[in-house]
């Protein structure tokens, strides 16, 4: 079962025929016949630069948009836009009151929750030191040294590291006593340190860390900021946050909150200032938004009937979608109230002969938009609710139905050729990007149709490689990985003797390019 985040289509192709379908299956209201509800002035504002907006069961991502903002973050954001206030002056106040919230000693709001952990990171380097601020990221003379342990690093800590600090792993309490160093400027890690099974607990870490004067910085992201605050309630100096995720405030906003000196220098080194942040600009919009955001968070929101709301649009996509032999559904609750419920889509693909992606192409491809996590060659995906409006939900329901009970059979199994050529030896493949190109050298090994080996590339220094060759067709995944960054190209191509090329596909967010690969011994 793949549940990887869907890889958008570029196309926006709309079919009649599912419009039509949905007209006649549902009745004639505008949700009924498959339109997307009207909201605000409609979806205008998107459609005259020809982007058509979709139904987003992804919650709270942010290459789709974020989660569904709260009525009233609307209405401050657009209120603020008519006031000018000097910026400074504005989060002197602001901050207090979402400290006050939040039980924490102050806070700031920043351009997201990366904003929020660089800025909180650049605050731990320079300590409010004007001139090594206008320094960064060069931090030649000055603590820059991270340690984070390493099942807690992610693509997202270059955050951290775009301040110029080199991070070291650890892996045990003994590690990490060792990597702590006078060159240590602070400790860093992911939500997961709260997690169970770790080979040392979030409350560990950090006193280990304050015992050599380390601070310690956690991106918390996705979570829901509670009170009292489980990461400052562990010791933890500082917190970031999104203020478009489940907090469902401005998606380009974020909190950073904890230690007042540490607070108040992430906002020197932060814009509007002229300095190393000078990048991470928040407006007053979103500074008001996030305020309230939070306001309504520990006053008129109830998370508990929200999870019983989303519960009761999934039990409802469930039983529906159920109807299809081979389809089930699985309601995932969560533990703690920072997360919501989601809903595991999973079917039998010896009866139906759809992958995960190819549901995905419909839905989106389908009128109106639906937006999933449905991606790759699997056979499930996560429905998640926080971006998704009332009523759309039957629309989803529908829609995956009638998509699954229409699915062609199960696929047959493609016809296996030798391969064209023994491709066992050293290979280099040039790989041409939009602006650049770069060469790696491959070491394969060919065993029938089954390829494996190694690779090197100018960033990964050894990677490892899988695939298969079909007559004169050849698929190869590559697995490699730098810092807290996975990557898992797939090339497929042509074999001509000693000569491969074809187009190699990067990644969800980065398209295909082509590649050419020779044989060199």
């Amino acid at each position: 079962m793949s549940l990887s985040p869907f890889r958008p289509s570029r196309r926006s192709l709309f079919r009649s025929t599912l419009f039509a379908r949905f007209a006649g299956l549902l009745g004639g209201s505008a949700a009924a016949a498959g339109m997307m509800p009207r909201r605000g002035s409609g979806p205008a504002v998107y459609q005259r630069f020809g982007v058509e907006p979709f139904i987003n069961c992804t919650s709270t991502y942010t290459i789709n948009g974020g989660s569904r903002q709260l009525p009233e973050v609307i209405a401050a954001v657009e209120q603020a836009s008519h006031y000018h206030v000097n910026i400074d002056e504005l989060m002197a106040k602001v901050g207090p009151r979402i400290a006050g919230l939040l039980g924490s000693e102050a806070a700031m709001v920043s351009s997201g929750a990366a904003g929020a952990v660089t800025c909180g990171a650049a605050a731990c380097v320079t300590g409010g030191d004007p001139e090594k601020m206008q320094k960064l990221p060069v931090t030649t003379g000055m603590k820059n040294e991270c340690v984070v342990p390493s099942w807690s690093r992610s693509y997202y800590d270059h955050a951290v590291r775009s301040v110029g600090v080199k991070m070291i792993e650890v892996d045990t309490l003994a590690d990490l006593e060792h990597a702590l160093t006078p060159r240590t400027a602070l400790a860093h890690g992911q939500a997961n340190l709260l997690g169970s099974g770790n080979k040392f607990t979030l409350a560990q870490y950090v006193e280990a860390c304050h015992r050599h004067g380390v601070p310690v910085l956690i991106d918390g992201a996705a979570d829901l900021p509670l009170k009292p605050n489980p990461y400052l309630a562990a010791g933890v100096d500082l917190v970031a946050y999104s203020g478009g995720k489940i907090l469902r405030g401005p998606q380009t906003a974020g909190i950073l909150a904890g230690r007042k000196n540490l607070v108040r220098s992430a906002w020197q080194v932060s814009s509007p200032h002229i300095t190393f942040g000078r990048s991470i600009k928040v407006s007053k919009e979103e500074i008001v938004g996030v305020a309230v955001a939070l306001e309504a968070l520990f006053s008129t929101r109830s998370r508990d009937a929200e999870d019983r709301e989303w519960m009761e649009w999934f039990e409802h996509i469930k039983s529906r979608i159920e109807q299809v032999p081979g389809v089930t559904g699985r309601l995932i609750i969560p533990k703690v109230k920072s997360y919501y419920p989601t809903l595991e889509v999973e079917w039998d693909p010896h009866r139906i002969g759809l992958e995960s992606g190819e549901l995905g192409k419909r839905l989106l491809e389908g009128k109106p938009r639906i937006m999933t996590h449905a991606e790759g060659e699997g056979h499930g995906f996560v429905l998640r609710p926080a971006a998704m409006y009332p009523g759309e939900y039957k629309i989803v329901a529908e829609r995956l139905y009638q998509e699954l009970h229409n699915a062609p059979g199960p696929k047959p199994k493609p016809a296996v050729k030798p391969g064209a050529a023994d491709l066992t030896g050293r290979w280099e493949i040039d790989i041409t990007f939009l602006a650049s190109s770069t060469t790696w050298r491959l070491y394969l090994d060919n065993n029938g149709n089954e390829l494996g080996g190694v690779y090197s590339s100018p960033v990964v220094p050894e990677g490892a490689l899988t695939g298969k060759i079909n007559g004169d067709q050849v698929e190869i995944r590559s697995h490699g990985r730098h810092e807290g960054m996975a990557f898992h190209y797939i090339f497929t191509g042509t074999v001509r003797g000693d000569r491969m090329e074809g187009m190699v596909a990067l990644g969800w967010e980065d398209g295909s390019v082509p590649w050419v690969g020779r044989r060199i011994g």
